[in-house]
């Protein structure tokens, strides 16, 4: 899909580097495909950007503010705290397919830049840590033990998103979906008669 001319420069690169990176991963993608795809000059990289890294970084705030939307527009009026966590996982459900199954963004963004403290990973470090604050605030009445559910739903989703990528189907993540409901009690009717 050829980028709209009348975009600026800095939206026809963020928007081709998203296409590139979520097909093929951020390394394997050169700076010239990401310029050749958006249409513009290499000096526009440059001047909108600085660099690949900050490109990078820029692609992985530009998802997370479209995650961030998207799931408080999904909570509005859901008032049980738990349907709030598991909406994360419908989120993935939903995306999965649209993402070609190719996993989550951020966790491959992991991969590639694993070093503690280098921007792509601290840009992936940020909206994990969002993530679990929302689901922390959503389990506020559990007590001592919201910590632990948190850290345990985040292993259950880490793994089913993940799944996705290898069996090239929402069925992992459903699974986790599922489990994590089981973990944190959900009003399903196998937990209601408890």
């Amino acid at each position: 899909m050829a980028a709209l001319p009348s975009l600026r420069p800095a939206d026809r690169l963020l928007d081709a580097a998203t296409r590139l990176f979520t097909l093929h991963g951020i390394r394997a993608v050169g700076i010239d495909q990401v310029i050749a795809a958006a249409g513009v000059a290499k000096s526009s990289l440059y001047q909108a950007f600085g660099s690949k890294e900050a490109l990078v970084v820029a692609y992985l705030e530009r998802q997370d503010a479209a995650d961030r939307a998207a799931y408080r527009a999904a909570v509005t009026g859901v008032r049980d705290g738990v349907e709030r966590v598991l909406t994360s996982f419908d989120l993935a459900i939903a995306g999965a397919g649209r993402r070609s199954y190719r996993g989550c963004l951020y966790l491959n963004a992991a991969t590639e830049f694993p070093e503690p403290g280098h921007p792509v990973a601290e840009a992936v470090e940020a909206h994990r840590a969002w993530v679990r604050a929302r689901w922390s605030e959503a389990l506020g009445d559990r007590g001592p033990e919201r910590d632990s559910l948190v850290a345990r739903t985040q292993v259950l989703y880490d793994g089913g998103i993940a799944g996705v990528k290898c069996a090239r189907s929402t069925a992992p993540i459903v699974l986790a979906r599922e489990m994590a409901a089981g973990l944190l009690g959900a009003n399903t009717p196998e937990n209601a008669s408890r």
